[in-house]
């Protein structure tokens, strides 16, 4: 299909499968839980994977591998990297991002449960995520929602089983607005029309995802905000940058967020079904084999379980949501 060489962004969001600009808008306002702000200009940047702690991988149990794979390989571009029976593993530049893990009779996760809200995949540059967003357009892929975070611009999505995704790239860290160890973000309608300028909107050129392309944070629903803010602050070492009613983000080094957690839906939930679907774990990358002695050891002193891994360890939130621990 033929698109005219100036693609407005109501012709988008129809492709794409949002009703509406206030659909959209209101669809990222609860993806990330913050108000409307001021806007400040974009720059290319990836600052989430320079900091002392970032996130390294996810993996999501699916019951349809070839059906989930295919999505991410097909929507985002990621490349399959690895394979085993049952499980494949998809990334970009070599590096494995997502992998997936096949139980066809797992039960759907419950909704009000805790667990995965959604992964963040970070685009290299500002273009990177118009050419992407060109491409699940002229592809008809449902998108969710849009929204212009102030320190990011952000499209979400689902996978075919339920599974949260945010697609977005980052401005500059000098545009971010900081009140001491408070960061400014906001969910503005995101400019599409001068997004999509950046590329030519009459053929898709995201035949894959850029080499760069990482996961910047997740984002996960728990029981609770404040029991989760002592779990990944106190335990693992995360600052807390922003926090409002039912939702708290934190971060390593100064990056707005590589963890968001929200109570929204789940609050007051018990352990997750480790045998449902949803998340089976994500990892955070720690350069500096000092502050991952640390993590275990304040994690031993809580007497939260710990399990040897190759290079780290492995153990899980209240919730049960698993993480993995890793040196670089």
């Amino acid at each position: 299909m033929a698109f005219n060489a100036g693609m407005t962004r109501r012709a988008l969001l129809e492709m794409a499968g949002a009703a509406s600009l206030s659909v959209a808008a209101v669809a990222a306002a609860r993806a990330e839980g913050v108000a409307a702000g001021p806007r400040t200009e974009p720059a290319p940047v990836l600052f989430a994977h320079q900091t002392p702690m970032r996130v390294g991988q996810v993996s999501l149990v699916v019951r349809d591998l070839a059906l989930v794979s295919g999505f991410y390989r097909d929507v985002l571009g990621l490349s399959v990297i690895e394979t085993a029976p049952g499980r494949v593993g998809l990334g970009a530049g070599g590096h494995v991002l997502l992998v997936l893990e096949e139980r066809p009779s797992a039960p759907f996760e419950r909704q009000g449960t805790a667990g995965l809200f959604h992964t963040a995949f970070l685009m290299p540059t500002r273009k990177d995520l118009a050419r992407w967003l060109v491409h699940v357009a002229r592809n008809r892929v449902r998108l969710t929602g849009f929204a212009d975070h102030a320190v990011s611009e952000a499209v979400y999505l689902d996978d075919p089983e339920g599974n949260g995704i945010e697609v977005y790239s980052d401005r500059a860290p000098d545009l971010w607005r900081w009140d001491g160890d408070a960061v400014t973000m906001t969910t503005d309608p995101l400019d599409v029309d001068d997004l999509v300028g950046l590329t030519n909107t009459q053929v898709s050129d995201y035949a894959s995802a850029p080499a760069g392309l990482r996961i910047g944070h997740m984002h996960l629903r728990v029981g609770s905000v404040a029991r989760g803010q002592a779990f990944y602050g106190a335990a693992i070492g995360l600052d807390t940058t922003r926090q409002r009613s039912g939702a708290a983000f934190l971060s390593s080094g100064r990056y707005h967020h590589h963890l968001g957690i929200n109570a929204w839906r789940s609050q007051g939930a018990g352990a997750r079904d480790a045998n449902a679907t949803g998340i089976a774990w994500f990892s955070l990358e720690v350069k500096d084999r000092a502050i991952l002695d640390a993590q275990q050891a304040r994690l031993a002193s809580a007497g939260t379980g710990i399990t040897a891994l190759s290079g780290g360890f492995a153990t899980a939130d209240p919730w049960g949501t698993a993480i993995r621990l890793v040196s670089l």
